[in-house]
């Protein structure tokens, strides 16, 4: 099988960054995060989700929360100094990002958004993203990732 190239990986590739490739089979459009968790055979606890959201200034922000856990939309307002954020619908996902649901990756989208990686990230060694892909994800340092997209590492869960 050919090594699947996606944006984040071929970013990823281009600043030296080390990192592993998981796939998994989604014919059976099971491609929320607990279902993705359990076909690559990892802990929830650490495979992330990435969520976009728009603030009062309708600016967007891009959060990345454990697979389990739900987005705290007042704890993500106050960490993007906004009054308040709101998910923005699935169908602009890909007009803001350059990716579709179920393969939006932290990692290289169309514009470099403030992004926030919840707090549980760094107690783990390893953490687990989309990869840009439905069917990819990356394993990553939790550190590089943090450093890679300049986020901030907030409690933004509920």
């Amino acid at each position: 099988m050919a090594k699947v190239k996606t944006n984040a990986i071929r970013i990823l590739d281009s600043k030296k960054i080390t990192y592993e490739v998981l796939t998994y089979e989604n014919q059976d459009g099971k491609i929320d995060g607990v279902s993705v968790a359990v076909k690559i055979g990892r802990d929830p606890r650490e495979v992330y989700k990435t969520l976009v959201a728009q603030g009062a200034s309708k600016s967007i922000y891009v959060f990345v929360i454990p697979v389990e856990a739900e987005l705290d939309l007042k704890k993500a307002a106050k960490a993007a100094g906004e009054k308040n954020v709101e998910m923005i619908p699935v169908k602009d996902i890909l007009k803001w990002t350059g990716y579709i649901r179920g393969g939006c990756s932290p990692i290289g989208m169309k514009k470099e958004y403030k992004t926030f990686i919840d707090e549980s990230c760094i107690e783990l060694e390893n953490m687990v993203v989309s990869a840009g892909k439905i069917g990819v994800q990356i394993v990553i340092d939790p550190k590089m990732l943090v450093n890679l997209t300049s986020a901030e590492t907030p409690d933004v869960r509920k």
